[in-house]
């Protein structure tokens, strides 16, 4: 796999680029969570929720800002409401790391269940000392 060849997988195009891993291992999580591949447990859960820090926040290709709480929701409620949804992550990179926090980009493409949506994103991580906290995404519809 080339650099910044969109991965299916979820497999990052840079392995030693620890934020783009995360962007990764994170889409797989969600996707397996919206689909239903990931059971209705406390623990499959956590494995999205637990990455999102206690100040994380969401700002949505519309506009909207939602804090931690209202993501969290919104993605419990949505287990299993997406069979055949496939998310793909397309060059993803760390475009800034500095005193453990890291900026990554990153497009995003959601499709097979319901029409394709893209989106471009970046995403602030802060190191916690062995993860990686989401502590701020903003997305941007992608023009078609």
């Amino acid at each position: 796999m080339n650099p910044g060849e969109p991965s299916a997988t979820g497999a990052p195009a840079a392995p030693e680029d620890a934020g783009a891993a995360e962007v990764h291992r994170h889409h797989r999580v969600l996707a397996d969570w919206l689909t239903g591949a990931a059971p209705r447990t406390p623990a499959a859960f956590a494995a999205f929720a637990d990455a999102h820090g206690p100040a994380f926040t969401l700002v949505s290709p519309d506009g909207r800002t939602l804090d931690r709480a209202a993501v969290l929701a919104a993605v419990a409620d949505a287990h299993a409401t997406a069979p055949g949804l496939r998310i793909t992550i397309a060059d993803a990179r760390t475009v800034a790391d500095s005193g453990g926090v890291l900026v990554v980009a990153y497009r995003e493409r959601h499709d097979g269940a319901g029409p394709t949506v893209e989106r471009t994103a970046t995403a602030v991580l802060l190191d916690t000392g062995g993860a990686l906290a989401w502590h701020r995404l903003h997305e941007t519809w992608t023009a078609r």
